[in-house]
């Protein structure tokens, strides 16, 4: 059974620099990091210390809230460094990979026969079940909850984002795998989303709802596809999952090993050679930003995500646990004379057509970082909800909690949204306010008021 969804309002940014259909082998890494910013809330209960010898698999930290969630290594090798900030927080855990990679015997895990807490148990225990996030909140689901249905979004909108299609094209079968194992942790339905009238192998999977997506950005976001699909009330619960991170959770039933491979897309106008990568998770990024073209002589902003909702990293950084792409731009330190004057500047796309870019809507930008523009009074002018194709009140949501007004925020819809679909916000809005981190810090207030 399938439905079609068509998104209306939203913004396609066309940049230059998407990844071609090339996927290349990433040297194996010489360190590979974990990162708990990667996984909001979680506050870790260290295992290991430094100088230790680790295995894959072996349990790195766990959350000090509830311990059944586990965080394993990805790879054979050496405690490095345990990295702690302010307070003795810890930032980061680096792993030193040893070259010789113990060879592990595939186990193909029986889980028709497996009931669904002994699933469960398998999955907290071999370290995947941190890729099973949740709405509301957008973190990391309660292993105690039951959601009332399953969300995997299978393409991606964001402006030179990774494409799925062809990311899953080697991993077909985990992917299958990783879905028949989901629908045993739900009485509700699995939900796969594609993009309409792309030609996908996952029409022909059984025991799933298919919905085909048109329309601008962000209609790639799992939140947007679960408004119009399967709205959240309080007190439900939906569990979602990166397409990738679908194929891992079935890969760890076909082999019986933790084993989290990461195919990345390196992309932007300034990276030479935009393509694939097959690497694993938490791998260090220097070898691969050196391999696909990049010139850090030039003054360039690496993202560690697409380049509306990402995170700045620096070329010695590592790969975000959950990300697929890894976006370049050219920093914008540079101003443009005149650029207040409507007209003056085509190279720069307007959606208040103050320039004549708008006669081109498929013409391919280089843009760089530059706000055009500083912070800004926060008024009515409608621009954005002309972006924001959800059945809320973006400004009024956002007004609330930056009051931090729990009854309006629950009233205009706090419960679904997460940070990224204000992502087109933070890059329309004339106000330049930072839309992301005050949805963010709203949803963090209801997470301790509310629970």
């Amino acid at each position: 059974m399938s439905n079609d969804i068509r998104i209306k309002n939203g913004l396609t940014i066309n940049l230059k620099g998407a990844a071609k259909n090339i996927v290349k082998n990433a040297p194996y890494p010489k360190s590979i990091s974990l990162n708990p910013s990667d996984f909001h809330l979680i506050i870790p209960k260290m295992v290991v210390k430094i100088d230790q010898k680790i295995n894959i698999g072996d349990v790195i930290f766990y959350s000090k809230k509830d311990e059944r969630i586990k965080f394993c290594s990805p790879v054979d090798g050496t405690i490095r460094e345990i990295v702690r900030g302010a307070k003795r927080k810890i930032i980061e855990i680096i792993i030193d990979v040893d070259k010789n990679q113990k060879n592990v015997e595939p186990k193909i895990i029986d889980f028709e026969i497996l009931n669904e807490k002994e699933i469960k148990n398998f999955i907290l225990n071999s370290g995947c079940w941190p890729f099973i996030k949740q709405r509301p909140y957008d973190i990391i689901a309660n292993p105690s909850d039951k959601p009332k249905s399953i969300f995997v979004s299978t393409f991606n909108s964001a402006p030179i984002s990774a494409d799925f299609q062809i990311i899953l094209d080697d991993q077909k079968e985990e992917f299958k795998t990783g879905l028949k194992v989901l629908s045993k942790l739900t009485d509700g339905e699995i939900n796969i989303c594609v993009k309409k009238d792309i030609p996908t192998f996952i029409n022909k999977i059984n025991n799933i709802k298919v919905h085909f997506v048109s329309g601008p950005h962000p209609s790639g976001n799992v939140g947007v596809q679960i408004h119009h699909i399967n709205p959240i009330n309080q007190g439900e619960r939906v569990w979602i999952l990166g397409p990738e991170d679908v194929a891992i959770l079935g890969r760890l039933f076909l082999k019986g090993t933790y084993n989290p491979i990461r195919t990345l897309a390196i992309s932007g106008a300034p990276v030479k050679n935009p393509q694939y990568y097959k690497t694993i998770v938490g791998s260090e990024l220097s070898e691969i930003i050196n391999d696909a073209g990049i010139d850090l002589n030039d003054s360039l902003r690496i993202i560690n995500g697409d380049v509306l909702s990402g995170v700045k990293v620096e070329p010695d950084n590592y790969i975000g646990f959950y990300n697929n792409t890894v976006s370049v731009l050219r920093e914008g330190n540079n101003y443009r004379m005149f650029g207040w004057v409507p007209f003056i500047n085509n190279e720069v796309p307007s959606i208040y057509k103050t320039s004549f870019s708008w006669l081109f809507p498929n013409k391919k930008y280089d843009l760089d970082t530059n706000l055009n523009g500083e912070e800004r009074a926060f008024v009515v002018t409608g621009e954005m909800e002309k972006v924001f194709p959800m059945d809320i009140f973006p400004m009024q949501l956002l007004k609330e909690c930056m009051v931090g007004n729990i009854d309006k925020m629950e009233n205009l819809g706090i419960y679904e949204v997460a940070p990224e679909d204000f992502s087109l916000i933070d890059y329309s809005s004339s106000s330049k306010i930072e839309a992301q981190y005050i949805i963010r810090k709203g949803l963090d207030l209801m997470i301790e008021e509310v629970g």
